[in-house]
């Protein structure tokens, strides 16, 4: 039986994850790690017009939660086990979960308006389902 994580995604065949439709060889060939770096640059720039006083706060909280979620999937795939994988994974959506309540802190400050907050909360809803999906395939 295989136990490195890399070596077990090697195997997984295209389309058996979910929401997957190639096959993995390493983080970057993961949709979910696609939608998390795409939602994480939106965040960057999203920030660069909030207030000079929120630089090391809400700015910095909500950069560090967005790109948290890539990062631990990455990381997740470097690890040695599916046991080690899934906990990234679950860390990954931990913060999935910060960054909506982070979100939904700037919408009501006035730091972004309703539109952008729409804009951006499906993309979190999505990633959220998405790394629950992954943990229940790697879990079997």
């Amino acid at each position: 039986m295989k136990t490195k994580v890399t070596d077990w995604m090697h195997e997984v065949q295209e389309g058996s994850l979910p929401y997957q439709k190639k096959k993995v060889r390493s983080f970057k060939d993961l949709m979910v790690w696609e939608k998390s770096y795409a939602l994480t640059l939106d965040i960057y720039k999203t920030t660069k017009q909030f207030p000079k006083d929120e630089q090391y706060h809400l700015t910095d909280q909500l950069r560090r939660a967005a790109s948290s979620i890539p990062i631990n999937i990455a990381e997740g795939m470097g690890r040695q086990t599916r046991k080690e994988f899934i906990r990234y994974l679950i860390v990954a959506r931990g913060s999935c979960e910060e960054l909506k309540c982070l979100l939904l802190l700037a919408k009501d400050l006035n730091y972004i308006n309703e539109e952008l907050y729409r804009k951006l909360n499906p993309s979190m809803q999505e990633i959220g389902k998405m790394l629950n999906g992954l943990i229940r395939a790697i879990r079997g």
